[in-house]
């Protein structure tokens, strides 16, 4: 039986409209909560998916993790292709859709490595992309188990090369004149800041995206924070509470 749900939308929801986004909530309505680490915020999807998109289109996901988009998508009535490779995200995310709502909107979700996946899907035929990669190995996600897991990647150069194969396939099938949205963050190595965001901004741009917007997203409830503070005041380094949300467009 699918769940009743007493709350559906958000209260007080208003359409970002600069390049700096703080949501220092995690959703307080459907099913969205903050329990499968890494997740982004229902806010930002929602944002995304009412500016990006319209009811009907069809959206994709590559990586669905704790399945944001996928509740986000059966609420505003698009249809979604998304696709993870690792089970419990798979899992997670039909459980997070399995609620009573009134919706046009068509959720595939499938088991299955990304940069095989979206090969199976015809050219020019989203309306919409949007991910939430993991960012290299900083969360291991399936904890060394999937080898095709991105986040067991260390070194940052080769994780952008993976990402640009998916890169790639976001090219091929969105739709021209349409847009991809990519969320991913910062890190450091040996003390020294590493930009992997502008790495794999430079791998999406490779394969032929413009860059239509590059929004600083403000993080909120990092874990470990008390910690890192009092290290950051010890050792002498900033701690990283922003991330990069690349729009692209195929132009």
């Amino acid at each position: 039986m699918p769940k009743k749900i007493k709350k559906l939308q958000p209260e007080g929801f208003d359409l970002e409209c600069s390049t700096v986004w703080s949501f220092p909530r995690r959703g307080n309505w459907a099913t969205h909560d903050s329990k499968y680490r890494g997740n982004w915020s229902p806010d930002v999807v929602r944002n995304l998916l009412l500016r990006y998109s319209r009811e009907g289109d069809w959206v994709m996901d590559p990586m669905i993790g704790g399945g944001t988009t996928a509740v986000e998508c059966k609420l505003l009535h698009r249809h979604l292709i998304a696709f993870d490779v690792n089970p419990v995200a798979i899992a997670r995310t039909r459980d997070a859709v399995d609620f009573e709502h009134e919706t046009l909107a068509e959720l595939v979700l499938e088991l299955d490595d990304a940069r095989e996946a979206m090969k199976k899907v015809k050219s020019e035929s989203m309306d919409f992309i949007l991910h939430h990669p993991p960012y290299a190995d900083i969360i291991k996600y399936s904890e060394g188990k999937i080898p095709e897991d991105l986040s067991n990647i260390h070194d940052i150069d080769a994780f952008a090369d993976e990402m640009e194969k998916i890169a790639k396939e976001c090219y091929r099938t969105l739709k021209k004149g349409n847009f991809c949205a990519v969320l991913i963050g910062d890190t450091r190595r040996q003390k020294m800041y590493q930009p992997m965001a502008f790495k794999v901004m430079e791998r999406f741009l490779r394969v032929g995206f413009a860059l239509k917007e590059d929004i600083v997203k403000v993080q909120h409830n990092c874990k470990a924070t008390g910690y890192w503070k009092t290290n950051s005041q010890k050792y002498n380094f900033l701690l990283i509470m922003h991330e990069h949300m690349f729009i692209f467009q195929k132009v």
